[in-house]
């Protein structure tokens, strides 16, 4: 097949692409992206002819049907990320995430694309009270991001009942770990770089704040899963992540000073702390796709990365004990 990833040279395209060029079933992959926040950097070692670059924005509908001939599933990553900042950017994050999104639904419609997995979060549940909210849960937004991802799930399903394709979004744990297009305004990397450098971490709040984790390298094999398994992802929405790695932002500080080596951590308690969320994983599991990777490994391999210790990046292996 030939696959459509928009927004691929950010956090996840960069992880998710290669793994894409690499799979059998997959012939060409087309990137999309406006270069507004990723580089080129991130498809370091992805050129060659299996993989076309397009520059072109998702609010401009002719860059995107320009992208999307010929191509038979897409995977929507473009958006603007950075839940809290969108609150100075409302009018930029419903043009991109809302309207960016409805073109790339209405090209994929018309051109005949089968199948079209979509970028959601699991931000959407802003500040639930209950545990293990799974996606039968009421979502309550609390930002102009997680607003526009849930109102793109809605563009979905009508979409997918207007036209004849199928689509699942993916409502996403928030990510961490090494990849080339990584991002240091998510917690764990932006924690880790922090004790690297000898500075101490910041906590907003109390600290117990409720949010599950998730490995790019996971999220990425997650798409790429959804992707070329749409009969398994039957389901419009899928929370994806792993019952065992919900964390409260304390606990995420304390294995980052466990791992890295020790670093005071502040606790800033005037400061609003966010959204929190502990959410149900069990529909994943359904689908036939596992996450892999621990939080405590993902940590020990960012900080590796970060200060060149080679034998600690790559996630253990695991062996048999010796008789």
């Amino acid at each position: 097949m030939d696959v459509l990833v928009t927004g691929g040279c950010g956090y996840i395209g960069s992880r998710l692409v290669p793994r894409l060029q690499a799979a059998d079933d997959v012939d060409r992959v087309v990137v999309l992206d406006s270069l507004a926040s990723g580089s080129p950097r991130a498809l370091s070692g992805s050129f060659g002819d299996s993989l076309e670059f397009r520059r072109g924005d998702i609010r401009e509908y002719g860059d995107v049907e320009s992208a999307a001939r010929g191509v038979d599933r897409v995977v929507h990553l473009a958006a603007i990320t950075g839940a809290a900042s969108t609150h100075e950017r409302r009018d930029e994050t419903v043009a991109v995430n809302y309207e960016g999104t409805e073109n790339v639904l209405t090209a994929a419609g018309k051109l005949g694309v089968g199948h079209v997995v979509f970028a959601s979060s699991c931000n959407v549940y802003g500040r639930a009270m209950s545990a293990d909210i799974d996606e039968t849960v009421e979502p309550d937004p609390l930002n102009p991001y997680a607003e526009t991802k849930h109102d793109a799930e809605g563009l979905l399903r009508e979409h997918c009942d207007e036209y004849d394709m199928t689509g699942t979004a993916l409502r996403m744990a928030t990510n961490y770990g090494d990849a080339p297009g990584i991002r240091f305004n998510l917690v764990v990397n932006h924690f880790v770089f922090r004790a690297v450098s000898g500075r101490p971490l910041t906590v907003y709040g109390d600290g117990s704040n409720w949010r599950p984790f998730i490995h790019v390298d996971d999220a990425a094999g997650a798409y790429a899963h959804a992707l070329r398994n749409p009969d398994a992802w039957s389901d419009l929405v899928y929370n994806v992540g792993s019952n065992d790695a919900n964390y409260r932002i304390e606990e995420v500080a304390e294995v980052v000073r466990d791992e890295v080596g020790p670093v005071d951590v502040t606790y800033l308690e005037d400061e609003h702390p966010g959204p929190s969320y502990h959410v149900n994983f069990d529909r994943l599991a359904e689908t036939g796709f596992e996450p892999e990777w621990t939080l405590r490994e993902g940590v020990c391999g960012l900080a590796a990365r970060f200060t060149g210790n080679r034998d600690r990046q790559d996630k253990p292996v695991d062996t048999e004990p010796s008789p």
